[in-house]
């Protein structure tokens, strides 16, 4: 009867965990839910906004000198990376994935000397696993509703970049499609490059809810922003670059807020999904632990029957 015992903790042990895992796909159910409706509402205004930005950038004289964030170096020494990670594991290959993503864009570009600035304690992976720089580490919380928690952080970014402390910038996250799909994401952020062809954030993970993507944004222009074949000019008050220098800065601030929202989406749904295959997994032991439970126990069952008789013939 120590195998059935022995069988019996195991059935209970492996309960126990499904329960936990349970929950905490629930928890994470509830979480993914109002990630992804605040992600979800903000991809308009921030691919909006950047193509704002884009048409105000493109109106201007090519002849006169570009704004300091928009103007590329002749050559670029150090980079910094943004990386968006989660906080806590059991989220299955969310966080490998995008620390995979920035490890190969770095040995694409020739190894190029890179700083990381994390967000969430799974981004410092990069220093103990792939030995990388980190120059800064941020909190990041489970659910974002207000953009002043990347305030800080584009601050940064802004000010390094216009001190020549690195020549681009780059952010790295998770884009959001569906709650079983999270595909990882490296775009530049600065210098802003008007003429990159991968130009908006979330654009991956185009939902009819959204009723945004690139042929929606050219028809706009087309019937707002053209008269015939002559595009409209734009007139600038006082000048365009007080107006960039107003704009631009909250560009990156959008852009940021956005990426930090795409990750949380992508880390609960990653989550959820994981929780579920291991509460799945847990319910295949069970089934499995009390087949072998049943057959040890009538095993020991058809033992002693045999031996008592045995004995009743002996007797005999």
């Amino acid at each position: 009867m120590a195998n059935t015992k022995e069988i019996q903790r195991r059935i209970k042990s492996v309960t126990s965990t499904k329960k936990i895992t349970k929950a905490m796909e629930m928890v994470a159910a509830a979480k993914m839910r109002k990630t992804t409706e605040a992600v979800l509402k903000t991809r308009p205004y921030a691919n909006l906004s950047w193509t704002t930005v884009l048409n105000l950038t493109q109106g201007i004289n090519t002849s006169k000198q570009l704004h300091s964030l928009l103007e590329g170096r002749k050559e670029v020494k150090k980079v910094a990376m943004v990386l968006f990670s989660s906080n806590r594991g059991l989220c299955g290959g969310f966080n490998s994935a995008i620390l995979n993503k920035a490890k190969d864009l770095i040995i694409k570009h020739g190894n190029i000397d890179t700083d990381f600035i994390v967000i969430g304690k799974k981004g410092l992976a990069v220093n103990s696993r792939y030995k990388y720089n980190i120059s800064a580490q941020y909190d990041k919380n489970d659910t974002a509703y207000q953009i002043k928690e990347v305030q800080s952080l584009a601050k940064l970014v802004i000010d390094d970049f216009l001190n020549k402390k690195y020549d681009k910038i780059m952010v790295a996250y998770t884009d959001f499609v569906s709650p079983v799909k999270q595909v990882p994401r490296i775009k530049q952020l600065l210098p802003i490059d008007i003429n990159a062809k991968d130009d908006h954030l979330g654009i991956v993970g185009e939902s009819p809810q959204v009723g945004l993507d690139k042929e929606f944004i050219k028809n706009k222009e087309d019937k707002y922003l053209k008269k015939g074949k002559e595009r409209f000019v734009f007139t600038y008050e006082p000048n365009a670059n007080e107006v960039l220098d107003q704009m631009l800065p909250r560009l990156i601030e959008v852009q940021l807020f956005q990426a930090l929202l795409e990750s949380n989406a992508s880390e609960h749904s990653a989550r959820m999904s994981a929780m579920n295959k291991a509460t799945d997994a847990a319910n295949d032991l069970v089934e499995e632990l009390t087949l072998y439970y049943n057959k040890a126990r009538q095993s020991a069952i058809t033992s002693e029957i045999a031996e008592i008789s045995a004995g009743a013939n002996a007797l005999q």
